[in-house]
């Protein structure tokens, strides 16, 4: 739409509230109040897909993340160089994306191996990516001349894709967003979030009628204090009111905690949103969620940032998500010009070639029934009468045995998934567990897949962690329980510690199996800003630990801590604690207790 053909802001105001009150002349239908039945149906294509591309996209690609001679910035450009809003407006003029092909975007994503698209309407700039009629900040007031997201909507139809929106509650650009900053130097009056809130529920029901069905709308902004859980409540039914089959994540509301993604107290939406980590365990069934995360340390697009994550991080990502019940959403920058980074093209390439193979332990899987596994992960489907098992293999056993710990189960079939003749491979039974014979080379270096058919559902023994040939016992991080409200467990992006532990209370344990008893020296690798001092505690025995300053949370060093007694057990616990006088956060990543000689 050109901009002399825009709505007046006295008529917007008046034919969105004619609009609205007419929608709300009978009493609106509460969709929080779903069955778990219909709930289910609702999100069986989402469980399916377990993988999905996240894209943002807009304005703030065009300085590519540089300004004033920093270089850090993304999609926050306006909010981190608190650039007056006339000033950031001019980017729209340069905005001309005219090697965008959205046949290609989507292409990509499908031959990934990716089921659904999510792609940035609307970012905290307040920017939209389609020409709405409620404002002149959005697509048509660059020299683009089309419709990005009609171009991709058509272009997902093609290829099989489901196509979703990321849309911002908040918007620094808007004059009614509650918080308005001090450098929003085109705003008059006082902020009205009832007003806002009728051109957010405006430019939604644009976006479903325009562009729909769509498969999610993905909120994000919704942690400042002008949004409640009660502005959450009616959106999600407003929304759902427009597309009754539509998927709304935990972000349309209040209750999310941080980070982590999941909601705490009062919390509406579909499923949970961990941003940049994987959660340590899943949520059991029921619950439903999706990690996203970036290929290098933006989200949107920044030409100095080359810090690109391997191709094999980001296939062991999709497996950890898979294996926890979760979806993996991978996020891609676009240019200005409408391009994807060659390095993206590049690392997309290299998980669909994995996919292509490997695809069936990913699509449709459920978590892992094991608590953990030594050399990789776990993800099932379980049939009528059996169940299929996808061992995940990260480190593939120089020896050929790999030991599937704990499974009690009657093997009916074992061979690689890579192995189109599907030879079977012989198990052995062994006390801890059966032993697959495999070659002694990986098939594959990113992660190589053994199929496993068992009888029934599967049937698993949790041991503790039990000691190496050489008597020695590992303790990785993923492997301990934690106790208290900070503490987690970080993995993906470069993450395998514990972190978080900024609170003194909080503490973890392990449960080991100790067949070769007798006195252990005790070591850890930590990272930390600041030194600080911990206690390894088994039974009534006490070691004390002085970690050193590290220089950062990633620099781990090894810190020898002293000497302890183990007894025989299955079940011998060791935790370890802050010392509460002058704590500073510390990561771990794992414990080694070595036999003293």
């Amino acid at each position: 739409m050109n901009l002399n053909n825009r709505l007046l802001p006295s008529t917007l105001t008046f034919t969105l509230m004619l609009s609205l009150a007419a929608s709300a002349a009978k009493p609106p239908r509460d969709f929080t109040q779903e069955t778990a039945a219909q709930r289910e149906k609702r999100m069986a294509w989402f469980n399916e897909a377990r993988f999905g591309m996240f894209i943002h996209w807009g304005v703030y690609a065009v300085p590519a993340g540089e300004w004033n001679g920093k270089t850090h910035y993304g999609e926050w450009f306006m909010e981190e160089t608190k650039m007056p809003v006339s000033q950031y407006e001019k980017f729209a003029t340069q905005f001309n994306p005219v090697q965008f092909d959205a046949r290609a975007w989507a292409r990509m994503a499908k031959d990934a191996g990716m089921k659904y698209l999510v792609i940035t309407s609307k970012h905290h700039d307040g920017f939209g990516l389609w020409d709405s009629a409620l404002t002149d900040w959005d697509i048509g007031r660059t020299p683009f001349g089309r419709d990005p997201l009609k171009e991709l909507a058509e272009a997902c139809k093609q290829e099989g894709i489901r196509l979703c929106f990321y849309h911002s509650i908040m918007d620094w650009h808007h004059p009614d967003w509650g918080t308005r900053r001090a450098w929003h130097d085109t705003a008059t009056g006082e902020p009205d979030m009832d007003r806002f809130v009728e051109y957010l529920k405006g430019q939604l029901k644009e976006l479903i009628t325009r562009y729909g069905p769509l498969g999610i709308l993905w909120f994000d902004g919704e942690w400042e204090s002008p949004w409640t859980h009660e502005r959450g409540v009616d959106l999600y039914n407003y929304v759902r009111s427009l597309q009754p089959d539509i998927i709304i994540n935990n972000r349309v509301g209040k209750g999310r905690a941080g980070m982590q993604g999941m909601d705490k107290g009062q919390g509406v939406g579909d499923y949970g949103t961990p941003e940049q980590e994987i959660p340590a365990t899943g949520f059991g069934p029921g619950v439903y969620w999706e990690s996203c995360m970036t290929m290098n340390r933006h989200w949107g697009y920044n030409r100095h940032d080359q810090n690109w994550k391997s191709t094999q991080m980001l296939v062991r990502n999709l497996i950890d998500c898979a294996s926890k019940g979760g979806n993996y959403l991978l996020n891609i920058g676009p240019t200005a010009e409408g391009l994807f980074p060659a390095p993206s093209i590049e690392r997309l390439a290299g998980i669909g070639q994995w996919m292509k193979v490997n695809g069936d332990s990913i699509y449709g899987t459920q978590a892992s029934p094991f608590k953990k596994l030594p050399w990789g992960r776990c993800t099932q489907k379980p049939g009528r009468r059996t169940t299929t098992l996808y061992l995940h293999v990260f480190d593939w056993p120089k020896d050929g045995q790999l030991l599937v710990p704990g499974l009690q189960n009657q093997i009916s079939k074992a061979w690689l998934l890579s192995d189109k003749k599907r030879k079977a491979l012989s198990v052995a039974p062994s006390e801890a567990g059966p032993i697959i014979l495999v070659p002694t080379a990986a098939p594959d270096a990113l992660s190589s897949t053994v199929l496993l058919q068992i009888k029934g559902a599967p049937e698993v023994v949790h041991a503790g962690l039990a000691q190496h040939p050489d008597g020695s016992i590992l303790l990785p991080a993923s492997e301990a329980q934690l106790h208290g409200e900070g503490i987690r467990y970080e993995s993906g992006a470069g993450h395998d510690n514990l972190g978080y532990w900024t609170n003194p209370g909080d503490w973890a344990e392990w449960e080991l199996k100790v067949t070769q008893p007798g006195k252990f020296e005790v070591s850890a690798e930590f990272a930390a800003l600041q030194s600080a001092s911990l206690t390894v505690r088994v039974g009534e025995q006490t070691v004390r630990a002085q970690v050193p300053a590290t220089g950062s949370y990633s620099a781990f060093q090894p810190v020898k801590i002293g000497t302890l007694d183990l007894p025989m057990g299955d079940s011998i616990i060791l935790g370890v604690r802050p010392v509460r006088e002058g704590w500073n956060p510390v990561n771990l990543r794992a414990i080694k207790l070595q036999p003293a000689r």
